[in-house]
């Protein structure tokens, strides 16, 4: 019992903290992220530092991290799709579908041959090494296209893009992840067999199903009862809190990508409920991710395998630098002509870049291990997560800021922004 008042107290004072110096953090700190000193405390804190936190202590760590994971990036993707109206999507078909799929593809061939490359491992299990980074972090690309600073310096269009791909590719993944255990597990034959039948039918089409139907019906009643006044506003308030917890967990129930199902569910929801409620329902949802998303990475810093990093050698640290600098860019480089809001090579590579993994990638990680019994897969994608949570929280600041330094369109958001201000402080 004293090991749970232990995390009380530390997570609950670093949520205190970093939520009264928000602003601080992406205004004046610039090379400093939240998800970047969260990991940060949960070394200190955990077995590699001063030993006050310790998940072996809860029970397994690796299901501990699991299902941090999967709550963490199931809310991050609904509070994305709260954001996106579904014209966007419908407007946006073409260049998502092109970022979704053969720039998925793209992404995992690279991160596999990498893998292949630098570390003695079989084909099949560089690929699934390869499709656990794949997907682009929801929690941490957030942190980069929302806030004051992304809305004057990132243009609508980027961070629409960047916000939907990071919302779809994190459940769009799971079928990446799972041809690869299941060529690890069964004969290649069966093992196609297997996943069109276990990944793509029932993963990703029962997904699909799943969250228009429960999206839908959750947002015309919320419609109906409002209209009838039938429903208070504190009820109103934790509606799509709800609508996450049910369909991650009818989702996981039913065998299908449960973060894909509520990423669909809150297009859904989105585009039938009442407007004029959904503003504070967004608010709503991202705080509650916000108090999951710092203590996930809190765990993640505690349960970081230094030892085995350790054993990697230099094809760690080399895998890990490899993939950042060459899953993502240059398949953004190679899509750029083809991709409507990507205007030129300098937001391609802008968008290349932050294309952050993080805490998806974590939770296929921990899915690997439950399915193969193996830890490489945690082992490696842990070091390629550090080191992308290291880059993307030290550059994100000044990036984006330098981006918007020779970006007229975000010029003329920043004096927006700059207005806002002015007029904030002399009120």
């Amino acid at each position: 019992m004293e090991a749970i008042h232990v995390a009380l107290a530390l997570l609950g004072g670093l949520l205190l903290a970093m939520n009264l110096a928000s602003g601080l953090l992406t205004r004046r700190v610039s090379v400093l992220s939240q998800p970047l000193l969260a990991t940060a405390v949960g070394v200190v804190v955990g077995p590699a530092g001063l030993g006050w936190l310790t998940l072996s202590t809860w029970g397994d760590p690796i299901s501990i991290l699991e299902t941090v994971a999967r709550l963490t990036v199931g809310f991050a993707v609904v509070g994305i799709a709260l954001r996106l109206p579904l014209e966007y999507l419908l407007d946006h078909v073409r260049a998502l579908g092109i970022v979704l799929v053969p720039g998925m593809i793209l992404m995992w061939l690279v991160s596999a041959g990498l893998a292949f490359a630098l570390l003695d491992v079989s084909p099949a299990t560089a690929l699934l090494l390869g499709a656990i980074v794949t997907p682009t972090d929801p929690v941490i690309a957030n942190t980069i296209v929302s806030g004051s600073l992304a809305e004057a310096d990132i243009p609508e269009r980027l961070r629409r893009l960047l916000s939907a791909e990071a919302g779809a590719n994190d459940g769009l993944a799971y079928p990446f992840v799972f041809l690869a255990i299941f060529v690890l597990s069964h004969p290649l034959e069966g093992a196609l067999t297997t996943w069109l039948v276990r990944a793509v039918a029932v993963g990703l089409g029962g997904a699909v199903v799943l969250g228009l139907a429960i999206g839908t019906a959750v947002g015309f009643l919320e419609r109906r009862a409002g209209r009838r006044d039938l429903i208070d506003e504190p009820s109103l308030l934790t509606v799509t809190v709800a609508l996450t917890a049910t369909v991650l967990g009818i989702g996981a129930l039913a065998g299908t990508s449960d973060v894909l199902a509520a990423f669909v569910a809150g297009l859904a929801y989105n585009d039938l409920a009442d407007p004029r409620d959904e503003a504070l329902e967004v608010e709503v949802q991202e705080a509650i991710k916000r108090l999951l998303t710092i203590p996930a990475f809190v765990l993640f810093g505690t349960a970081l395998p230094w030892s085995e990093w350790w054993a990697l050698g230099w094809a760690g640290p080399a895998l890990a630098a490899a993939v950042l600098a060459l899953r993502r860019p240059p398949a953004w480089l190679v899509l750029e002509r083809v991709v409507g809001p990507l205007h030129g090579r300098r937001d391609a590579l802008f968008a290349g870049w932050f294309g952050p993994i993080g805490v998806a990638a974590l939770l296929y990680a921990t899915v690997s291990v439950r399915e193969t019994g193996s830890e490489l897969g945690w082992i490696v994608a842990s070091l390629v997560i550090a080191a992308s949570i290291v880059a993307h929280g030290a550059t994100a600041t000044p990036l984006t800021r330098r981006f918007g330094d020779g970006d007229a369109e975000s010029n003329g958001g920043r004096d927006i922004a700059l207005e806002s201000t002015v007029e904030g402080d002399d009120s």
